[in-house]
């Protein structure tokens, strides 16, 4: 059971409540695997996405989920909405509210919107990304991609490597992994890695060959370009000499081990696309389990009393 009606970030999780999650996903998924996939837990509710920031994947995942579930799905577009004429996000939110929507699915370039939000309104409030704080769904799916190929978490050797410092992702699958017992390895250049990001209970390396020796899971991270000033890099070149991941550092890992990516890719920056499509590559199935993953998080919140 989850505790609270909204999903504003893994922090807030506890481990029970993470396995429930998994749990209902895995029966989700069996259902994508149908002719029909469409069943009815959420006929007649309406879930509205409301992205400040560019999304293909997240967005239209929850679409699917939540068509999948029998609900309606409206794409608010802020690019043609009042918010250009000086409407704040708080008048914004109550409007979607008043329209009749139970779900506000919400990106946004600030930390903690989604969080003030989820004391403004009666809907359920879900974190689609919010600055570079979290990304609650994304750790699910990669979590529930991990327990499809690797069963237990505990003792896992989860090497994430990239840019850090500006990365929701990594900030939520640290909160994710370490909760459920794995070992978290960070692997990024100096100028990627927050000052005090071990407190958190992880390893740091910035050699890119220490910090993927013998893991059971290699997980790279987009570089958040339009996060960074200028500065942090010499050259995109130069990342991928030195933190890139290519099938020769990947022969370092576990021979089973699996490689993630919670996209969009560039290629030849973040991985070499030799690693991409290779074999131990599950970067689509992680698209997929998207799906089943943020149907298990509106079929649950849905079950949450107001």
């Amino acid at each position: 059971m989850i505790n609270s009606r909204h999903l504003l970030g893994i922090k807030e999780l506890s481990p029970e409540e993470i396995y429930h999650i998994l749990d209902t996903a895995a029966g989700f998924r069996d259902v994508l695997n149908r002719d029909i996939k469409k069943v009815p837990p959420l006929r007649g509710k309406t879930v509205v996405s409301l992205f400040f920031e560019p999304s293909t994947r997240t967005k239209t995942s929850f679409a699917l989920a939540a068509k999948r579930l029998s609900a309606d799905f409206v794409n608010f577009s802020v690019s043609t909405s009042s918010v250009l004429k000086g409407e704040t996000i708080k008048d914004t939110a109550l409007t979607i509210q008043s329209l009749g929507a139970d779900f506000v699915v919400i990106r946004h370039a600030s930390s903690g919107v989604p969080h003030f939000l989820s004391n403004l309104v009666d809907m359920s409030v879900i974190n689609a990304g919010d600055g570079a704080n979290e990304h609650p769904t994304q750790a699910l799916l990669d979590l529930f991609t991990i327990q499809s190929h690797k069963k237990d978490f505990k003792e896992l050797a989860v090497a994430i490597i990239g840019d850090v410092a500006h990365s929701r992702v990594a900030k939520s699958n640290i909160y994710a992994l370490t909760k459920l017992g794995a070992k978290v390895r960070l692997i990024a250049p100096p100028t990627l890695m927050p000052a005090e990001i071990a407190k958190l209970g992880v390893d740091v390396f910035h050699s890119i060959e220490e910090g993927v020796r013998k893991a059971d899971v290699v997980m790279t991270l987009r570089l958040q370009l339009e996060r960074q000033s200028k500065g942090f890099l010499p050259s995109l070149k130069e990342y991928f000499k030195l933190y890139g991941l290519t099938a020769e550092r990947l022969k370092l890992a576990k021979k089973d081990a699996i490689v993630m990516h919670p996209g969009p890719m560039n290629r030849g920056v973040e991985i070499a696309s030799t690693v991409a499509d290779g074999p131990q590559s599950v970067i689509l199935e992680q698209v997929t389990n998207g799906i089943a993953v943020r149907m298990a998080v509106l079929y649950l919140l849905a079950g949450v009393k107001k």
